[in-house]
């Protein structure tokens, strides 16, 4: 199972594992394929947060082992790299009949009590000595020699015809990945078998890059058939979301010109308004003034004389 644990934690925390006392030796073959360089302190340190059997992984393979089920729905299950078994733990819980195989000594030592008898220690390039619905091989072979990985997978494609496959083709500084490849590479190794990516299964929930690869006896002119279809399915989706694209950026240029033009519509009204305000402000100035003016002309020297002498007319 997957030494940098994929979807998780991303890639492992290579700095840690640079410290690793068995850095030194990490081109040596014999440590690479003896496990040694899995041990506690990589289990620790190199999968971001420790990885260990608690209700976080259980829970990630728990999830895992469902869709497994739901989607291939195997009888019997061979996890080639199992690490502490726990894939192989959910799937037995639900009635599959799992087991896993890991180059590591700790790791399986750490697997629960209740698959010790389903797991063991050994190399996934050796025969598994039973055939199997499904072998699941995620985030395992970027950690081997070249050599070792097409050993590996010779190996899975002579005990199954179901292998759900994935090795991260990025990740080259966490310091255990010996062979990152892109993943037209893999396909290319898997094809040298009769293997060939099953274009109708999506398998991302394990990683972007994860592959269902079957066994196929078609003849080729069929299996290009299924290629070109999903090519075809990708390419006008590619198109219509490009094409969506420059819509989207039509559509939205026209909004902020519009918003633009509102904005500066919104500004004139704002200075018509301003100016009305200043106009009114100033005639209610001069209305004031003039009220002042008659108030005072009512009351001066003058208003009281005319209106005692329009008084004194009266009487």
């Amino acid at each position: 199972m997957p030494r940098n644990f994929w979807y998780n934690t991303g890639r492992c925390a290579s700095r840690a594992a640079m410290c690793d006392p068995l850095r030194q030796d990490m081109e040596d073959a014999h440590v690479i394929n003896s496990g040694k360089l899995f041990n506690a302190w990589y289990y620790q340190t190199g999968c971001g947060s420790p990885y260990q059997r608690n209700d976080h992984w259980l829970g990630i393979f728990g999830d895992l082992a469902d869709r497994i089920i739901a989607e291939i729905g195997p009888r019997s299950v061979m996890d080639a790299g199992c690490a502490l078994g726990m894939l192989v733990e959910q799937l037995r819980a639900r009635g599959v009949d799992a087991e896993g195989i890991d180059i590591s000594d700790y790791a399986i030592a750490q697997a629960d009590e209740s698959v010790r008898p389903y797991v063991r220690v050994g190399s996934i390039t050796e025969p598994f000595n039973r055939r199997y619905d499904l072998i699941v091989c995620i985030e395992v072979l970027e950690h081997m020699p070249r050599a070792d990985a097409e050993a590996a997978i010779a190996n899975m494609c002579a005990w199954s015809d179901d292998i759900l496959f994935s090795s991260s083709p990025h990740d080259h500084k966490e310091p255990t990945h010996f062979n990152v490849n892109p993943p037209e590479y893999w396909a290319e190794r898997f094809a040298c078998h009769g293997f060939f990516r099953d274009v109708d299964f999506d398998a991302s929930f394990i990683a972007p890059w994860a592959v269902r690869f079957r066994r196929r006896n078609d003849p080729l002119h069929r299996i290009v058939r299924d290629y070109e279809r999903r090519f075809w399915d990708l390419w006008n989706a590619n198109v219509q979301l490009r094409e969506l694209t420059v819509d989207q950026r039509t559509h939205l240029a026209q909004a902020v010109a519009m918003r633009e033009e509102a904005e500066h519509l919104a500004e004139e009204r704002r200075a018509y308004a301003l100016r009305l305000e200043a106009e009114i402000a100033r005639k209610n100035d001069h209305i004031l003034s003039l009220e002042r003016l008659i108030h005072r002309l009512e009351n001066g020297r003058v208003m009281r004389l005319l209106r005692l002498l329009s008084g004194g007319r009266r009487s």
